[in-house]
């Protein structure tokens, strides 16, 4: 192979990787590494003087490869893509070496060893490097049509979204009615108005977009297709069961959440008087006047945070909206009846950003509030009149133990992921640890995806509130008009290829194809395996179980890691 002219910018990370790893031996260990042209450290790789930098010793060395060894290639893959885009180098030939996460980080007690680590890390990628050649994004024409799963706030506000820059819509709901769990709510924090009459305003606008499909008692069954042109069959139930076929270029799914149901006895849970928030929300809702519970008077009411999150053993995460909800709340409580006495025992108050004026306001209105430990928490009981009783330590009058007599007990219970298999199993949806709908990277990507053109949006993806719900749902709009509005989408070249020649097709790559983007064809009067590349992911998990050896990945050929093993071998293999 002719000689290479690679570029290595090897970055501090601010101290990240630099506390632990001495960045300039490394620099030294490869500078004069056959192929590198340049090798240069930088405070912060990602920084955009730093990129205008690699950019302009791209141009004046002539470099046709580039390796960055800084942070997780989930952070800033499309970053130095770009940086290689704008200096006129092929993409492709750029190469992330991670000593962030997979050195720095993780050796925090051995500098020295990090260090050899990072020099061998960084060889590995440009021997990589070395080994690349130029690929080309793949081009496929698009469909002007997004499919949206859930009728809740967030996908009624990307279906009009969508409509108004002239995508067509789908609007699927899997229950009869349109709205989610706004539209059975009354007043909502922080300006006041109706769930239920935000959804209706929301659905006129919905009416008045004739590119807008609704279909209620609607799921989807089954995706094929690629990226930008998907085909969507969708099972609509009710008294006439039919089934249909959608052509659609990107999917929103946007199917909301459950509430989490407390185990019979947990805080009392099943003893009448025991509500959970959802369901205390309801009774205040439609309370005219004084508020009454199985026609007798609220006097006093105890809150009991952090119910089905925060959990050990359980939900570990916090639902964040249930703070804010439940001063919210409180504070319609006190607009019905301020003489009614209000204690709130929480474990940590989350009202964020604007919410703690509503903290501040219930306190100055009467609202009690107690601070539980974890290990010490509130139990409910009746005693022997048959009153409700909480008795809580509070940490906050140096764990002095209170008995509070309620005509209520709210259990503030979280959000939890929504059970729907067959939609996850058909989108190949991506599920974190919690349950909820991954996106690539929280900051960077928030509502994409793994699956090419299938966003997230609302709460399927972790609890949020009505607000933030509307701004992912707008997201989502934002990155299908990217996609779709150009009529033509690229996709990474960086996929499996078969050498057809050495293919004595045995169907062991289409059996662990988790896209079903391996089928059997017949070439010269053979049987051998081919690759939809508009399909296929670059996973690369059809290359090992070919007995023949004859698929490769682009991008991440055998010879290519053949090579980064060499490199990082202490002892190099024989």
């Amino acid at each position: 192979m002719s000689e290479r002219r690679i570029g290595v910018f090897i970055c501090h990370c601010g101290g990240n990787i630099s506390d632990y790893v001495d960045v300039a031996a490394v620099r030294d260990a490869i500078k004069d590494e056959p192929d590198v042209v340049v090798a240069e450290t930088t405070i912060f790789a990602c920084a955009d003087a730093t990129q205008t930098d690699m950019v302009q010793a791209i141009k004046e060395q002539n470099l046709d490869g580039l390796v960055v060894a800084s942070c997780s290639p989930k952070l800033h893959t499309f970053t130095f893509r770009g940086v290689a885009r704008r200096a006129g180098m092929n993409p492709y030939t750029y190469t992330q070496v991670n000593i962030r996460e997979q050195n720095s980080w993780a050796h925090t007690d051995d500098p020295a060893g990090a260090t050899r680590k990072a020099i061998r890390l960084v060889k590995a990628g440009i021997a990589k490097t070395r080994l690349s050649t130029p690929l080309h994004p793949l081009e496929v024409e698009t469909t002007p049509a997004t499919l949206v799963i859930g009728g809740g706030v967030a996908g009624l506000r990307a279906a009009i979204g969508l409509a108004d820059i002239g995508l067509g819509v789908y609007l699927i709901e899997r229950g009869s009615e349109i709205g989610g769990w706004v539209a059975k709510f009354g007043n909502m924090y922080p300006q006041g108005r109706k769930g239920s009459k935000l959804v209706d305003e929301l659905m006129a606008e919905v009416e008045k977009r004739s590119t807008i499909k609704v279909f209620t008692n609607a799921e989807l069954t089954a995706k094929s297709g690629s990226f930008g042109n998907y085909k969507v069959d969708i099972h609509i139930g009710g008294p006439k069961s039919m089934g249909i076929s959608l052509n659609v270029g990107s999917i929103v799914v946007a199917t909301g959440f459950d509430t989490y149901e407390p185990e019979v006895g947990e805080y009392g849970y099943g003893i009448d008087g025991v509500l959970t928030l959802p369901k205390f929300k309801a009774l205040v809702d439609s309370s005219k006047g004084s508020l009454t519970y199985h026609g007798r008077p609220v006097k006093t009411i105890a809150y009991i945070y952090c119910v089905g999150s925060r959990q050990p053993e359980g939900n570990a995460y916090c639902s964040r909206y249930c703070c804010a909800a439940t001063v919210h709340a409180s504070l319609e409580v006190q607009n019905l009846d301020p003489k009614v006495h209000q204690y709130h025992l929480y474990r940590d108050m989350r009202t964020y950003g604007k919410y703690e004026l509503m903290y501040t306001e219930t306190r100055e209105r009467g609202s009690v509030f107690m601070k539980y430990l974890e290990d010490t928490p509130p139990s409910v009981s009746r005693n022997a009149a048959g009153q409700l009783v909480v008795t809580t330590a509070d940490s906050l009058t140096g764990g002095q133990e209170v008995s509070i007599p309620a005509d209520l007990v709210v259990l503030v219970t979280g959000m939890v992921p929504r059970k729907n298999d067959t939609l996850i199993n058909a989108l190949k949806l991506p599920v974190g640890s919690d349950g909820f709908f991954n996106e690539i990277h929280p900051k960077l990507r928030p509502v994409e995806t793994v699956v090419d053109g299938v966003m997230i949006a609302g709460a399927c993806q972790g609890p949020k509130n009505s607000s933030e719900s509307v701004a992912s749902g707008l997201a989502a709009v934002t990155q299908s008009a990217a996609m779709l509005k150009k009529g033509v989408a690229e996709l990474d070249p960086m996929v499996a290829q078969v050498n057809a020649e050495a293919c004595t097709w045995c169907g062991l790559c289409e059996e662990t194809c988790p896209y079903a983007a391996v089928a059997k064809t017949e070439v010269d009067g053979r049987e051998v395996a081919t690759v939809d590349a508009a399909v296929c992911k670059g996973c690369g998990g059809c290359a090992p179980v070919c007995p023949q050896d004859a698929i490769d990945l682009r991008g991440y050929t055998d010879q290519q890691i053949r090579a980064m093993i060499e490199n990082l071998a202490e002892v190099p293999a024989l």
